[in-house]
């Protein structure tokens, strides 16, 4: 005989109106940084997580913290998008300049972006989750639904990478 109360939903509906007020900032935060800083798709898919984080609420059963379901849920309506998307590449002259003028942190940040962009995709989703988002090795492993060495050889395949392409920064300042 099986328990009621283990098929009960972790997460009621009622509670659903703080879990998208406590993540969304970083639910948009992870898909901008991987839709390459395009804040209107990034919204548009964290918009789309959050809809799909409803109507699957009652599949969450607490085996996972709400923080790293929200961000599978992002990756996968992320890796949609780009499945359905021709890949385009663009950097915005603007934004450039601008961050060129407020001095070495935003040129160093730039120059970060670049090189993260250069990477196989692999790698970059990979240190954006452990880095950028701040995600332990085994919560970014659940996210990309990687195992965990699969996820630690990517991180530090994309860090060796990063240093050569940040050569010319401070070299050994990168972890």
């Amino acid at each position: 005989m099986t328990d009621s109360r283990a098929d009960a939903p972790v997460l009621s509906p009622a509670g659903f109106e703080t879990v998208v007020r406590e993540h969304q900032s970083r639910v948009r935060q992870q898909l901008r940084r991987l839709t390459r800083g395009d804040a209107a798709l990034a919204d548009d898919l964290a918009q789309e997580t959050f809809i799909q984080a409803w109507q699957h609420l009652a599949a969450f059963r607490g085996q996972a913290q709400v923080s790293t379901w929200l961000y599978r849920i992002a990756y996968r309506q992320f890796l949609m998008h780009r499945r359905s998307t021709p890949a385009t590449l663009s950097i915005d002259d603007d934004s450039l300049a601008v961050a060129a003028e407020e001095g070495p942190d935003a040129a160093l940040q730039r120059d970060v972006e670049r090189a993260l962009d250069r990477l196989p995709e692999p790698e970059r989703a990979a240190l954006i989750h452990c880095f950028q988002l701040d995600l332990s090795h085994a919560e970014a492993a659940e996210v990309l639904g990687w195992p965990l060495g699969t996820l630690k050889s990517h991180v530090a395949r994309g860090k060796a990478r990063l240093r050569v392409h940040l050569g010319a920064w401070h070299p050994g300042a990168l972890p």
